[in-house]
């Protein structure tokens, strides 16, 4: 069900701290991370705490949370001293989804070229 934690989920094991992670920021909504197979200097993905397979589902069930994965996208980029950064959502295996767990991807620190591969 969709907010609750699942067993099978690396990300709800990282919220959960069954997994380690280098965490640069938490809220009582958001952790945020470094990805372990970084794209860029700056690559941390923002995930919410609450379960949900990916941004679509999270937006409509709780916009809110959604919108504090946004808020804090931008806080990690001005953390990171990334003055130039994009978020990236991915939606679907075709769309290089991995995990099935909505997350931000917040990618900085150099040059991103478009249209994105």
């Amino acid at each position: 069900m969709a907010g609750e934690a699942r067993s099978d989920c690396l990300f709800c094991k990282i919220v959960a701290g069954e997994v380690p992670a280098t965490v640069v920021r938490e809220t009582e909504t958001t952790v945020a991370f470094r990805d372990i197979n970084p794209q860029a200097p700056t690559h941390v993905l923002v995930i919410p705490k609450a379960h949900h397979p990916d941004a679509a589902s999270l937006a409509a069930a709780e916009p809110a949370i959604a919108a504090d994965v946004l808020r804090e996208a931008g806080e990690v980029a001005a953390q990171e001293k990334a003055d130039s950064y994009r978020i990236v959502f991915n939606t679907g295996s075709g769309a290089g989804q991995t995990v099935w767990h909505a997350h931000a991807h917040v990618l900085g620190g150099r040059g991103l070229q478009w249209p994105p591969g």
